[in-house]
């Protein structure tokens, strides 16, 4: 299991055995690590460089931590396409988030929404790799609805639509649903949804 100690990035087993703090940071923060598909490597963020939060990624043993992004607003919550190939993630480079696609490597940082001055957040690929689940308030008046886009920025297609808050949507395994959480009733609950936005 990976997650987040005292601003490090950190593993342990999966009975909560065994912990390791992989970035020993006393200075600086990291945060939403991800593990690699293939377990080798993790995509972070972290305002260890120029202070803004950049998108990192470092060997599974902590080792060769590289930035992959620099820019002048903050970098968060990437994730990683199922090939291993491509990482999303959000970004507050021009005072609102969008959601940006990048090579593993570093190159070819390429933006797929571009909504100001309303927010997309949150993006999770789909198993296939072609499409992108995120959250947005793009759609004046409505709250946090969960949208799915093709990983090129093509035909983002919203398939929530609710009165109240949805957020932190992921795919499962053979995608064709989607989890989120979802503001329900007064309280927060979790829902299941069709990745065409029916059930």
């Amino acid at each position: 299991v990976i997650y987040v100690l005292d601003g490090n990035i950190a593993v342990m087993d999966s009975d909560g055995t065994n912990s390791i703090n992989l970035t020993n940071a006393t200075d600086y923060s990291h945060g939403t690590p991800s593990w690699s598909p293939d377990g080798t490597k993790i995509v972070f963020s972290s305002n260890m460089g120029s202070g803004n939060s950049e998108i990192y990624v470092m060997n599974s043993d902590g080792s060769n931590q590289t930035a992959l992004t620099d820019t002048e607003g903050g970098n968060h919550y990437p994730t990683w396409s199922h090939d291993g190939s491509k990482i999303a993630f959000e970004s507050l480079r021009d005072n609102d988030e969008e959601i940006y696609v990048i090579n593993a490597d570093g190159s070819n940082e390429t933006r797929i929404t571009n909504n100001a001055p309303t927010n997309d957040e949150s993006p999770t690929w789909s198993p296939t790799a072609d499409k992108i689940v995120f959250k947005s308030n793009r759609v004046a008046g409505a709250p946090w609805e969960i949208w799915v886009i093709n990983s090129d920025g093509s035909n983002p297609v919203r398939i929530t639509n609710s009165q109240f808050g949805n957020g932190a949507p992921s795919w499962s395994p053979d995608g064709t649903k989607i989890v989120f959480s979802a503001y329900r009733n007064g309280g927060n609950g979790i829902s299941i949804i069709n990745a065409d936005g029916t059930n």
